[in-house]
């Protein structure tokens, strides 16, 4: 053992701010707070001016417990980030298309039972007059009625519904940096890095600045975006495109104002299909946020932006003040995350299509691990990467099935993109393993072998019954008990619904309270 392997760990490093920088650098900062010298120091540099990309603005559950972690109040954070609570995910025309009733949700609260028993297939016993989410999950007529999860008087991240948020990128960034740098002793720096000097291990050994100051670490987190300056342009770990599975390449962007400053704001976020992609339509205080991802190979630029116009016009919204943004994008992940003293977190390590927000929850479970698995000495470093990048390989792994599965079950057959989409050289063969299992299976815990999945067997079971996949379980693996307990379970759900939906504030007249009044802390 070396002298300098056998040294603890004292010095991070993260080149890149945005969300993924800042909320690595809050995780990481509020785990190990500075403790003089022999405390671990935190350093994050950005260079000025780069704009975020700015489209990742919905959120997970887990973010809940993120922002708790880190010390940040939940009303502060609603007030200076125009954030708005979400409740799940609306999806329309997805199934058939065209269809006023083609519309199912994907709630955050699990289903009914979900703890103890599988309920699911006596729901697909029944007559399902009533969908599989609705007869289950007592939050579903909350988000049709853009309801909020909780109340004014309900403690700070807490709620009475289980809920993530809806925020401003551009804000969240800048928000999460003061908190950074003021409450958590992170060092700020802005610069550019001019070059990367790597000592005689392959370790990074000190980034060299336009400055002309030099960076030294003990590890060095990779931040930077697209640009993937570490992880990609120094170590030049590959970059695993993922264009065969996932088509979509492209995005319109763009920000509209409500009609009118008491306009109801949705408690989901809504994603509607079209011809060749989705629009997702996401609500803040101040304002939406809309947009068309698309693929190139089935629509042009100009009439998806038409396409995306239509759809803004059918809501009410006057196109012509508007401006559009044009996105690239790579859907994909990189061969390693965790190369020598070097781990890459948010788009440096990979992007999807931002269908069911998994960018942002990504970044923390990517900080969380980190800290968790941080080594005590660069001696346990290479150990720490390679459970790493087992996790997250897999994890990006499921993240492609979960998205994939929205393409495979829809039944449209009105445009190439959605029958290319079912084409089996597409499907990855994991999640054709799955479907196989689930016609007769019901998606349960032991399908997954995490024991933290990003998405867990309820998810799948909203996504597969909310789009009409059928499992035929045998009688011989039923029994009455359980019968008894599902017929219990949703006849307690619909009494909860309905006892919830006249005591509910609306989600913009619960944001108004708390921007008056604030909530209460823990």
């Amino acid at each position: 053992m070396t002298g300098a392997e056998s040294q603890p760990l004292r010095s991070i490093l993260i080149v890149g701010g945005g969300t993924a920088g800042w909320i690595t650098a809050g995780v990481l900062a509020s785990r190990f707070p500075r403790r003089g010298a022999e405390g671990m120091s935190i350093t994050l540099i950005e260079a000025r001016g780069l704009p975020p990309i700015g489209v990742g603005e919905g959120t997970w559950p887990t973010i809940r417990s993120t922002l708790k972690e880190i010390g940040v109040s939940e009303t502060d954070f609603l007030r200076e980030c125009d954030a708005s609570f979400k409740q799940g995910t609306q999806f329309s025309n997805w199934t058939h298309g065209g269809d006023a009733a083609d519309r199912y949700y994907h709630p955050f609260t699990l289903p009914a039972g979900y703890e103890d028993r599988n309920l699911a297939p006596y729901w697909l016993e029944t007559s399902k007059s009533t969908s599989f989410a609705a007869s289950l999950c007592f939050q579903t007529p909350l988000c049709e009625a853009g309801l909020a999860p909780k109340l004014i008087s309900t403690p700070e991240y807490t709620g009475l519904a289980n809920y993530a948020y809806h925020l401003d990128a551009g804000k969240f960034a800048p928000f999460l940096q003061k908190h950074c740098v003021e409450k958590l002793g992170v060092r700020h720096v802005f610069d550019e890095i001019v070059h990367v000097q790597s000592d005689e291990t392959g370790d990074i050994a000190h980034l060299g600045m336009k400055s002309g100051e030099q960076f030294t670490a003990d590890l060095f987190i990779d931040c930077s975006g697209f640009s993937a300056l570490l992880i990609g342009k120094h170590f030049g770990v590959p970059f695993l495109a993922q264009r065969d599975c996932l088509f979509i390449d492209r995005a319109w962007a763009v920000q509209t104002p409500y009609a009118t400053e008491d306009a109801p704001i949705a408690s989901v976020t809504r994603s509607t299909a079209l011809s060749s992609g989705w629009v997702w339509d996401i609500g803040l205080t101040t304002r939406r946020g809309v947009g068309y991802v698309f693929s190139s190979a089935h629509l042009s630029d100009d009439a998806a932006l038409e396409e995306l116009k239509r759809y803004l016009a059918a809501k009410g919204d006057a196109t012509a003040a508007l401006s559009f943004r044009k996105i690239d994008i790579n859907a994909g992940y990189r061969q390693e995350y965790w190369r020598r003293n070097c781990v890459a977190v948010g788009l440096s390590a990979g992007f999807l299509e931002p269908l069911e927000a998994s960018a942002i929850v990504m970044i923390e479970l990517s900080a969380k691990s980190i800290a968790n698995l941080l080594p005590g000495c660069r001696e346990s470093m290479q150990f720490a990467a390679k459970l790493f990048n087992e996790t997250f390989r897999y994890r990006w792994e499921r993240i492609i099935d979960f998205l994939k599965l929205h393409y495979v079950l829809s039944r449209r057959t009105d445009s190439p993109f959605w029958i290319d989409n079912r084409r089996p050289e597409s499907v990855p063969e994991s999640l054709k393993y799955s479907l196989d299992y689930w016609r007769h299976h019901c998606p349960w815990h032991e399908d997954f072998s995490h024991r933290e999945e990003v998405f867990s067997a309820a998810s799948y079971q909203y996504v597969l019954y909310g789009m009409g996949f059928e499992t035929k379980t045998p009688t011989s693996l039923l029994n009455d008990r359980d019968r008894l307990l599902a017929a219990e379970a949703m006849q307690e759900t619909a009494r909860r619904a309905q006892g919830l939906l006249p005591s509910r504030p609306a989600n913009r007249e619960l944001l108004a309270k708390i921007r008056r009044f604030g909530l209460q802390k823990i």
